[in-house]
């Protein structure tokens, strides 16, 4: 081991100087393991009431008091229910009484005869609108608009009704082969 050991300094013997090295290193690894601190790194002691935490204990007992309370509550009804025998107490016969029902209903008589009168009064008077004067203006501005339009209303349908008529005249053995081309050349006109 001395002859792989290669100090820092020269020397004349390598097996000495290994051992002194190694001596000083043990030696101060021992003051290193037993040398104490200068500085107080510990921190103060906690105090009593901050340990103890009177508030957090008295939460807990105030919980733990309202569990038992619960608790014999439900002892005490299921001692009812096994004493009962199994019975059960379901009738409730209460008649529900209202302080004010009959002013309540008083005034929904009043809105009722209110709107009834409103009702009769709107029933019994005559429109005011001139009816037949919309109607009559309405067929002159139809009228205009066919006469001023490229394609008037309603000329596909009468054009339709025409080929319907002339589909009719044509012998029965064309009439299958013409119905069958119309009809597809129909369906891509109208999609």
């Amino acid at each position: 081991m001395h002859r792989s050991y290669q100090p820092l300094k020269p020397v004349t013997n390598r097996f000495l100087q290994h051992r002194w090295d190694h001596n000083d290193y043990d030696n101060h690894r021992r003051k290193v393991s037993s040398s104490l601190p200068v500085v107080d790194t510990k921190g103060s002691k906690t105090p009593a009431h901050i340990q103890l935490k009177l508030k957090k204990q008295q939460l807990q007992d105030e919980r733990l008091s309202i569990i038992d309370r619960d608790n014999r509550l439900l002892a005490s009804k299921l001692a009812a229910i096994v004493g009962s025998q199994g019975l059960v107490d379901h009738r409730n016969h209460y008649h529900l009484r209202s302080l004010n029902a009959d002013k309540r209903r008083e005034e929904l008589m009043l809105v009722s005869r209110q709107n009834q009168a409103i009702h009769q009064r709107i029933t019994a008077r005559q429109s005011e609108y001139r009816r037949q004067l919309w109607l009559d203006d309405w067929e002159r501005v139809e009228h205009r608009r066919d006469d001023i339009s490229r394609y008037p209303r309603g000329l596909a349908e009468k054009q339709r009704s025409r080929m319907k008529v002339k589909f009719a005249a044509v012998d029965s053995s064309e009439h299958s082969t013409s119905c069958s081309n119309t009809d597809t050349d129909g369906t891509n006109r109208e999609t």
